[in-house]
């Protein structure tokens, strides 16, 4: 299998929940905790931080660089072209795109998805396409050549912003593969959006983490349902609730402005 490497999408000035990557729970920062857990994969043979050029964001170089994480500043809005120059840069040929806001993401639920990747040879493969896992175990895996295109290609603010809509976009250029779980467990929030949300992973991490730092997801649906009031904290709040207001406000961009 050749290398893979996770880039992990960070910022410090979240619209909803500004700091929200930096938030601590056990003195342990959310951001932290992604790291921690997604350097657990197997698969992963890199973790590589992808924030902006924002000083708020020198916070989050600063942390990561203490820890010897490699991190990498670029645009903020246009994240597609952020991706494109950290791959680029640090020469990665099969991406692993996790989102900081995903502090309870199961290493494994990461091999299984690079594990399809390979094994199907598509250009992309993910869990999110249909959505069957719990919001916060959304886990995407990409070559090089498929990210290129987009970055070359893509002209919607849409598809600058999220990084991955032009690929699903246009399955007639792209090998796409979706995993699904065995339970459509789409109904379940483990995101960080919103305050509602750290509430909820406080609880989580509070309760799990202590006793074994290598928690699942069987671990925390088991969670869940011994203690049923806690999913209740963040039921309500609306899943991809940025990238649907993206599409609500998609417009085409001129590259040089945006």
């Amino acid at each position: 299998m050749d290398s893979v490497i996770a880039i992990i999408q960070a910022r410090y000035g979240a619209t909803r929940l500004p700091g929200k990557v930096l938030l601590k729970v056990l003195d342990k920062t959310i951001l932290e905790y992604v790291v921690e857990r997604v350097k657990k994969a197997r698969t992963i043979k890199q973790v590589v931080i992808a924030t902006t050029i924002k000083r708020d964001d020198r916070k989050i170089v600063s942390l990561l660089s203490k820890a010897g994480i490699s991190v990498y500043r670029g645009s903020e809005n246009d994240v597609l072209d952020r991706f494109y120059q950290v791959a680029r840069s640090f020469k990665i040929k099969h991406i692993v795109r996790i989102t900081a806001d995903c502090p309870l993401i199961d290493p494994k639920i990461i091999d299984k998805i690079v594990y399809c990747y390979f094994k199907s040879k598509t250009d992309y493969c993910a869990n999110t396409l249909e959505e069957t896992f719990p919001d916060g175990e959304d886990v995407e895996v990409f070559s090089f050549s498929a990210l290129s295109i987009a970055w070359k290609n893509a002209r919607l603010s849409s598809e600058r912003e999220h990084v991955t809509p032009y690929i699903k976009n246009h399955p007639e250029m792209f090998k796409i593969l979706n995993v699904r779980n065995r339970t459509n467990l789409h109904e379940k929030r483990w995101t960080l959006d919103r305050s509602e949300d750290f509430k909820f992973i406080k609880s989580v991490l509070e309760n799990l983490y202590p006793i074994n730092p290598d928690f699942s997801m069987q671990d925390v649906l088991k969670y869940l349902k011994n203690n049923p009031s806690i999913e209740k904290i963040n039921k309500n709040i609306i899943r991809n609730e940025g990238y649907l207001r993206s599409l609500e406000e998609d417009k085409v961009v001129d590259l040089g402005i945006f």
